[in-house]
């Protein structure tokens, strides 16, 4: 499946940077250790082939999913083969005891990247799951640059989202305070990040459902009204790579894409990829209706589409890495662009809020109106609207 061609594009983003810096690259990446955090995951996956394909000194690998980390595994030694470094992979749980006590005794990285995250608009529909995510997007990249700082690790990465800039969700909200407590942490540790749009394909994305509806005999679903840009697999992980490595501290890399050149809609990409796989798509006007028909159009060389309009909560009408009072270098690389940060958080805030999250947890009991509330203390200028429609309500 060509992945570039679907999503509009002819060549590979970061090409000519990734080249120009190909040397250099490679040789702090082979003389150098590694610890990758949610590694199994699409984006984690990807940093973890860069790393890989390099000849680092050491690679570990932690993720939740033994599956995923397995088909990792996998797939390296059926792509790359072997380093003549130590390549381990690990299903530790981040916030887990077992996980404090690997790091206890070996500890031993220059470089921790963190890829792990909760980046589901729709896990922020009920207050559980909603808390979860603070403590995988926040607590957790808190506790790991701490436990950096003491081991002696020389660089810190994290990802965090192109709607952290402006956010309208509560998503985008949790990375955007996940940015304000890595700022509080980076006077004691190089950090950088990273701001960036979809991944095309990656797992639980729509396009990768797309996969799952042809498998399963399922129509494809899709809004016609929200344009986005995208990223291949690949170059997420060039592009957490290329910051990890080259970013000062407190640099956000994000890539430099044109809205002429790069813009396209879900339903334009569903067209291309059920063209790609032989089908011509036919426009239902309900469920019932698409429902029905993908039991008798494969068969007939056609498969049944429901484009509609996009209605619920979390949806942003445009994206954008960063906001108007960030400052920026567009100069150094050729499709990576850099916002230059300052050290900026509010110390009282962010004890408070981990205060009260803490209190919350310690009771059992909260709801989501607190959460917002506690957000809105950090976030002010949060455009946060619950509309109670949430895409689990929806095919």
């Amino acid at each position: 499946m060509n992945v570039l061609k679907l999503i509009g594009r002819e060549k590979e983003l970061f090409l000519n940077d990734i080249q120009k810096y190909k040397n250099e690259l490679t040789k702090i990446v082979c003389n150098a250790k590694f610890l990758v955090l949610g590694g199994a995951g699409s984006i984690g996956s990807a940093v973890v082939k860069e790393i890989f394909k390099r000849n680092p000194k050491k690679l570990h690998v932690v993720d939740i999913s033994e599956n995923n980390l397995t088909e990792l595994v996998r797939d390296i030694r059926s792509s790359h083969g072997y380093i003549d470094g130590e390549f381990a992979t690990y299903a530790l749980d981040i916030g887990s005891i077992e996980y404090d006590a690997f790091i206890t005794q070996d500890g031993e990285y220059d470089y921790v990247l963190n890829l792990s995250a909760l980046k589901h608009v729709r896990s922020e529909k009920d207050p559980f799951t909603l808390m979860r995510m603070i403590e995988t997007n926040i607590f957790n990249t808190d506790k790991t640059l701490k436990q950096s700082i003491e081991q002696g690790v020389k660089k810190y990465f994290c990802v965090s989202t192109d709607k952290a800039a402006n956010p309208v969700n509560m998503m985008g909200a949790s990375k955007r305070i996940m940015e304000m407590f890595v700022h509080r942490n980076s006077t004691q540790i190089d950090v950088s990040m990273a701001r960036f749009a979809n991944v095309a394909f990656s797992d639980g994305s729509l396009l990768h459902g797309f996969n799952q509806r042809l498998e399963k005999k399922q129509p494809i679903v899709a809004p016609n009204d929200i344009k986005r840009y995208f990223v291949t697999p690949k170059e997420s992980g060039e592009l957490c790579l290329m910051s990890c490595i080259f970013g000062e501290n407190r640099d956000i890399f994000f890539p430099k894409l044109s809205e002429a050149l790069h813009l396209i809609s879900f339903a334009d990409i569903a067209v291309k990829y059920l063209q790609e796989k032989g089908y011509e798509p036919y426009l239902c006007s309900s469920e019932d209706e698409a429902r029905s028909l993908a039991k008798t159009l494969p068969e007939q060389g056609k498969w049944p589409c429901l484009f509609t309009q996009s209605d619920t909560t979390g949806e942003k009408d445009f994206e954008e890495f960063f906001t108007e009072n960030e400052i920026l270098d567009m100069k150094r690389f050729k499709n990576l662009g850099v916002i230059k940060n300052e050290l900026d958080f509010d110390a009282q805030l962010l004890e408070k809020f981990e205060t009260e999250i803490e209190q919350m947890l310690a009771k059992k009991s909260w709801n989501k109106e607190q959460i917002v509330e506690l957000f809105l203390e950090l976030l002010p200028n949060l455009e946060y609207e619950d509309k109670k429609k949430y895409l689990d309500g929806k095919m």
